[in-house]
């Protein structure tokens, strides 16, 4: 491993001691890296750094010559990332200095173990896929950045009622769902928003696709899982003139009468999972605490 950039945001830079351990152990290594320019500026702003790095703006900056991209934050710094690295193929490790760790999996308590592991082969690699979005009429705000690593969520705007979101799945009706919006849910997606409206947690490495309707009138309607070659078309009916459509954090408004189709996208983002870390390790000690703490009690 030789050329390496690193992510992170604003609230990153209360992470010092972090931040130093991370450049530390890539200059002990001799690892050429770049700072992408919004952050490195706020950590010199705040005094974090002294010394002059080299940075990166865009995703038009990076290239297949950068064997890594290193986040510092939680998992929302982690999907930002992924704007970055697009199809580029740079494997992601992210260190975890926020409040969720399920891609930022990386405790701040052992970053230079974990550095050293990755540098030293002893990781895997974890694919992740993404859901791209495509819209009738087209959607500007989409044009470019069209894809989620999360989740695609379709969500009500200005009402208190419910919207219609009429669901198709290879061209073959499924059905009208009343709710408050619909998520579509890729596995990484599947410990976030759709979780917290009743969905399933699914592994990594499935190939599957989460339906979960949010706040559902139907009392029938509950979240669906279907294979990720699926081709899916929704339709909203709307009181309101217009809904929101979002595609991880990137949220947009777009008229009632605009078509959604959502597929696979044809790349994935590669995540970095060190040897002294795991999915089901991040689970039992977010999601299942009550296990741990009886393990740790010896109740």
């Amino acid at each position: 491993m030789n050329k390496a950039a690193i992510y992170g945001q604003s609230y990153a830079i209360t992470s010092e001691k972090e931040i130093k351990i991370l450049l530390n152990v890539l200059e002990k290594n001799k690892i050429d890296f770049y700072i992408e320019s919004e952050f490195y500026n706020l950590l010199i702003e705040n005094k974090v750094l002294e010394d002059i790095y080299k940075s990166f703006v865009s995703f038009n900056d990076l290239d297949n010559s950068f064997d890594i991209m290193l986040t510092i934050g939680g998992d929302g710094t982690f999907l930002r990332s992924a704007t970055h690295i697009r199809d580029l193929n740079i494997p992601i490790l992210g260190i975890n200095t926020g409040r969720l760790g399920f891609l930022a999996i990386v405790p701040k308590d052992v970053i230079e173990e974990s550095l050293e592991l990755v540098l030293n082969g002893e990781y895997k690699i974890q694919e992740r896929t993404l859901l791209s979005v495509r819209t009738e009429p087209e959607t500007p705000e989409f044009s470019e950045l069209n894809f989620a690593l999360n989740e695609v969520t379709i969500a009500k705007k200005n009402t208190t009622s419910m919207i219609g979101v009429k669901t198709n799945l290879n061209n073959e009706y499924l059905t009208n769902y009343w709710a408050d919006g619909l998520i579509i849910s890729t596995p990484t997606g599947s410990t976030g928003y759709s979780l917290s409206c009743n969905g399933p947690v699914i592994l990594p490495d499935s190939k599957n696709i989460v339906i979960t309707p949010i706040a559902p009138h139907n009392l029938n309607a509950r979240p669906m899982v279907i294979s990720d070659e699926t081709k899916i078309q929704l339709e909203v009916d709307s009181r309101e003139k217009s809904y929101l459509i979002s595609l991880d954090s990137r949220v947009t408004t777009v008229p009632k009468d605009t078509k959604i189709f959502i597929e696979k996208t044809a790349f994935t983002i590669k995540s970095i999972l060190p040897k002294n870390q795991s999915f089901l390790k991040t689970l039992r000690s977010k999601l299942l605490w009550g296990e741990d703490i009886r393990n740790k009690t010896n109740i």
